[in-house]
């Protein structure tokens, strides 16, 4: 399993997540069914960090057609998907 550092992100006009992306790894960008599948089935890990190196694990939030990415809360807003820059 590859864990995954996520900086930059995919949105549709609506704001929501798209895709995660890295610059420079072959992996990237990867859209989010591929993303969601991969986590809930173990295959790769995603996180963003911010600037003083706080994680944030990426997880798989809502059921069904309804399922969304989100990273794990903490006082950090930076390492938050919706304000990474876009890819």
């Amino acid at each position: 399993m590859a864990d995954r550092r996520v900086t930059a992100t995919g949105k549709d006009k609506d704001g929501d997540i798209t895709k995660l992306c890295k610059s420079g790894e072959s992996w990237s960008p990867v859209g989010k069914t591929t993303a969601i599948n991969e986590i809930e089935q173990g295959t790769h890990s995603y996180y963003v960090q911010d600037g003083s190196g706080n994680r944030a694990d990426i997880y798989v939030a809502g059921s069904g057609t309804s399922k969304y990415l989100r990273p794990n809360a903490d006082a950090s807003s930076s390492n938050n998907l919706d304000n990474l820059p876009d890819c």
